[in-house]
């Protein structure tokens, strides 16, 4: 069988299983028991890459399938405590796809189409010893059966993503998908993720029956993709290296409807398996495509993305973004793209880049050259580090000053966040050595920018700004509010103080402890 009732859902899940790190997600099984059957039985998951999409998959297939015999693969998780446990173990046909899957031979979308049809029919033929004509539809085929089927279809949208697709495949695709499914009598239950959601905006959708859950809609299964915070405390017990509060700065800064933050799942996994935060995730995936994108765009969102780096968030209204859109032309698409791919975190309409991982990346977007003037800048950034950790006040005041000529718009220096910007630009080679946090909480206020060194020889950096003010005022405000206090193990620390009234004025000092 290719896919109607096969054990590869089973050997995933045990897999699954027998890694050092599992958090059981098992409950999600009570959700879909209760759909079975009913009006609201077609369900589309879209979460970013790496989020748990295709374990859960396979772990409603080692559940469901016909033939198999799963009870003691969920021995002690959640599930087993469930009323409804018993009611559907292993007593469901299922039509298991993964749709990533391409055939060994596949140059168009008619042979990938084909392969899947090809393959059903098959299935059918074999397991229902049903008379298939040459020109029967898979749904004509499924309804001669006379059987009822729960349908996994993981990665619904890979297909969307090969160079091959045309505007008239990607329609033909949604048809057929379409023919399957929409209205079906033998359709208990059609759970499908993926990483785009559907584009329903009218009633005549092909799709429109399925009721979509993603990152900026969903408060039904949000509990079952990525870690929360309390699962990440419990894996640390067991692995406690990284800490939680390495995990936190490296992987959090999602959100659930409740408040809590939600942790990158594959990331933290791999962490606690090496014992090392790095960036796990954003090595590989359609990041490159978004910057891209930006890089045609960069009049409408380079804004955004230089407030973000600067640690300030973008209020913006997104209705979110469906997978006929790859051609991405506006800001609202190309800013809800990134919340879809799970490159900005949106949380009460406000955009952020919810961590460490994530924030390397646009700092290399930063430095593209399509960033234009903005690009220009960021290549003087080591000079201007290398200006300050030398006292050399003057030459970094010269630095900024430059930074007019530029003339870009948005830097219109008529308050402290514009001229945050300015700081982020003109120090970004400094993150090469520094953790750059703004705004952090100290006892009697918070700091503009706290440079925290990555490696000892390196002093940490306090730096205030004013505006329209003097950099006297700043440096007093360090003191006053005892910002040092913040890096209070540290021997030496540099205080930068930076004012804008017309033109820069800038003092650095040191401050050393007693």
């Amino acid at each position: 069988m290719y896919y109607l009732d096969t054990n590869a859902p089973i050997i995933k899940f045990q897999k699954v299983l027998n890694n050092r790190i599992y958090v059981d997600k098992s409950l999600l099984i009570e959700k879909t028991n209760d759909m079975i059957g009913r009006d609201n039985c077609y369900v589309c998951i879209t979460r970013p890459r790496r989020f748990g999409k295709t374990i859960n998959v396979s772990m409603l297939g080692a559940y469901y399938t016909v033939g198999n015999d799963a009870q003691n693969l969920f021995k002690g998780l959640k599930i087993e405590n469930s009323d409804s446990f018993k009611k559907h173990l292993n007593k469901h046909h299922v039509i298991y796809i993964d749709f990533s899957r391409m055939p060994d031979q596949c140059k168009g979308f008619d042979d990938y189409l084909t392969a899947i049809q090809v393959r059903l029919k098959r299935d059918m033929r074999d397991a229902f010893q049903v008379d298939i004509f040459e020109d029967d539809s898979i749904q004509e085929i499924l309804n001669k059966v006379n059987e009822n089927f729960i349908f996994l279809l993981d990665e619904w949208d890979s297909i969307f993503y090969e160079g091959f697709m045309s505007e008239e495949d990607k329609k033909n695709y949604l048809k057929f998908l379409k023919g399957l499914l929409k209205d079906q009598p033998y359709v208990e239950l059609a759970f499908m993720t993926g990483v785009l959601p559907i584009a329903k905006y009218s009633a005549g959708s092909e799709l429109n029956m399925f009721e979509e859950f993603s990152f900026l809609n969903d408060c039904k299964f949000e509990d079952f993709y990525g870690f929360g915070e309390e699962e990440v405390k419990e894996l640390c017990k067991v692995h406690p290296k990284p800490s939680y509060e390495e995990l936190k700065y490296w992987y959090d800064g999602y959100y659930k409807n409740d408040e809590t933050s939600l942790f990158n799942p594959r990331s933290v996994s791999l962490a606690l398996q090496n014992e090392y935060c790095k960036n796990y995730w954003t090595e590989t995936g359609p990041m490159n495509e978004i910057a891209n994108v930006v890089d045609h765009n960069v009049d409408e969102v380079r804004e955004d993305i230089v407030k973000m780096v600067s640690g300030i968030p973008v209020e913006v209204e997104l209705d979110g973004y469906g997978a006929t859109q790859l051609e991405l032309n506006s800001r609202d698409e190309i800013l809800s793209a990134m919340v879809v791919y799970g490159f900005l975190s949106y949380h009460d309409h406000e955009l952020r880049i919810p961590n460490r991982e994530l924030m390397e990346k646009f700092e290399k977007v930063l430095k593209r050259e399509s960033m234009g003037a903005i690009a220009e800048i960021t290549k003087q950034s080591k000079a201007v580090l290398q200006a300050t950790l030398a006292k050399d006040s003057d030459t970094v005041a010269q630095y900024l000053e430059a930074v007019h000529d530029h003339e870009i718009p948005f830097l219109k220096y008529n308050d402290e966040n514009s001229l945050s910007y300015v700081v982020t630009l003109c120090y970004l080679y400094a993150r090469e050595y520094y953790d750059i946090e703004r705004e952090e909480k100290s006892g009697k206020g918070y700091v503009d920018y706290l440079f925290t060194p990555k490696k000892k020889q390196y002093p940490p950096i306090i730096l205030e700004l004013k505006y329209d003010k003097s950099a006297k005022d700043a440096i007093d405000q360090i003191y006053e509010k005892h910002y040092i206090d913040k890096v209070k193990d540290y021997q030496e620390v540099l205080l930068v103080s930076m004012n804008y009234d017309k033109h820069y004025e800038c003092i650095i000092e040191t401050y050393k402890a007693v």
